[in-house]
């Protein structure tokens, strides 16, 4: 009796009655992760293709991930009324939509149309991530629900490493404007013409991918207009809206998880966005033979961001979730202080650990703060993908500071001896402060 016992208190992570809808649910955590990270290099491809500064540049992430901030109520609300089924259709939609929108974005050379089907793109993402975290966390036993969410969150990385190596192999690869050269002196011994000609290609290289990703999302979308995917299990009682909003705003786990992601997605994305700035700086120092492919420490922060991830899948059944990612808040601010003070090939190597750290951050605070929520989930995790609205609002922020000499990297040296773009990453670093404090605060209620 006892064995059975003991067997009974490790409920399985998913159970084989809904395997099929776990997998097609999870297959969208990788959809979502390419153009993710098909994008991040892209605040730096405008930046040279069309000769503009940091900031400018940084609307693409303005953009992209202010899209979540728009739609994410919106989405929830539409869940509500509707099923799950229907909110990952029109998120399918919308993420096509947005893709294919960058083809006229390129034949009109239009930057602020690209920023537009960023925008769109990212509305139909915003309805798969709203939908598809609570999804996760029903479909099993609730306490395994942060574990299962970490697995689902895994392929995500995957997804993100498939954005990088397309950017870096069909776009960054395939530009006549080389990233990391001096454009504007090497544009002065060009014609307008000529000028033009390079842009009107460059645009047309940066669209490709994601001409081709709306044609892939359209078939997906397709064969889940066709599968059947059952509700999850439905809740005995269903809140009014003005009632799921009250129990909302008095969960303490709650609304400090929404302040924890919004810093946890703005660190992630000034991380991997302005981690080709870094480089670029570090390659001025550099002789031609010397010079350092951003994109290698790109994938090799992913793969640390992947491995670190499955690691922690392993780990939370056996830590307390807040403990292990108070730990990993900790380790992700010193090395992004080694990221800002020491200077190098060692301060690169930094940045690329705090992607280790980050890995268990954004599934293990979904779980705490939707922890053992009913039908309110839904509207709750509204609120935490509205959270990434921080990768919107933070990388101008960042890139102002970058910006504070000039639009060069270094400018300026804060201290005397801390390059502009090296010290820019303090925000990063006050961000995993804030996630920690979260922890910290969390530990005892996240068991």
């Amino acid at each position: 009796m006892s064995k059975l016992n003991s067997h009974k208190a490790k409920p399985k992570l998913v159970d084989p009655k809904i395997l099929i809808p776990f997998i097609a649910v999870t297959s969208l955590f990788f959809l979502w992760g390419f153009p993710n990270d098909l994008t991040n290099p892209m605040v730096e491809v405008f930046k040279n293709v069309l000769n503009i500064s940091n900031v400018k540049a940084s609307y693409v992430q303005l953009a992209f991930y202010g899209g979540y901030g728009t739609m994410a109520i919106p989405a929830a609300l539409f869940i509500r009324r509707y099923s799950y089924k229907s909110s990952i259709i029109l998120g399918l939609f919308l993420f096509m939509l947005g893709s294919l929108m960058m083809y006229p974005s390129a034949t009109l050379v239009s930057y602020d149309l690209f920023l537009v089907s960023f925008y769109i793109l990212t509305f139909g993402l915003a309805f798969l991530e709203t939908t598809a975290n609570p999804m996760i966390l029903e479909l099993g036993d609730r306490e395994t629900a942060t574990q299962r969410l970490n697995l689902s969150q895994a392929f995500n990385p995957i997804g993100a490493l498939t954005g990088q190596v397309v950017a870096r192999i069909f776009v960054v690869e395939k530009l006549d404007t080389k990233i990391g050269a001096n454009t504007a002196a090497a544009s002065e011994i060009l014609s307008t013409e000529q000028k033009q000609q390079i842009i009107e290609h460059d645009l047309g290289v940066v669209s490709t991918p994601y001409i081709v990703l709306g044609f892939v999302v359209m078939a997906i979308m397709l064969l889940f207009v066709f599968m059947k995917i059952e509700n999850t299990k439905q809740q005995v009682q269903k809140l009014s809206l003005k009632q799921t909003l009250n129990k909302l705003l008095h969960n303490k786990n709650y609304y400090e998880g929404v302040l924890a992601q919004f810093f946890y997605v703005a660190c992630q994305i000034m991380v991997w966005t302005f981690i080709y700035q870094y480089v670029t700086n570090l390659n001025e120092a550099r002789t031609e033979d010397e010079q350092l492919n951003a994109t290698v420490y790109v994938v090799a922060s992913t793969v640390s961001f992947l491995v670190a991830r499955w690691v922690c899948t392993f780990l939370i059944r056996y830590i307390e979730s807040a403990k292990l990612m108070l730990i990993f808040s900790i380790l992700g601010a010193l090395l992004c202080a080694g990221a800002i003070f020491i200077h190098g090939m060692v301060g690169l190597y930094c940045l690329v650990g705090v992607s280790f750290a980050m890995s268990l951050m954004f599934p293990t605070i979904y779980g705490i703060a939707l922890k053992g929520m009913g039908d309110e989930a839904k509207l709750g995790s509204a609120g935490l993908i509205l959270g990434i609205v921080g990768g919107a609002l933070m990388p101008p922020l960042q890139g102002r500071i970058i910006d504070m000499g000039g639009t060069g990297l270094s400018d300026l040296k804060l201290f005397g001896f801390i390059p502009e773009v090296n010290f820019s990453f303090i925000l990063p670093l006050l961000c995993l402060v804030l996630v920690g404090v979260y922890s910290y605060r969390s530990i005892g209620r996240s068991a």
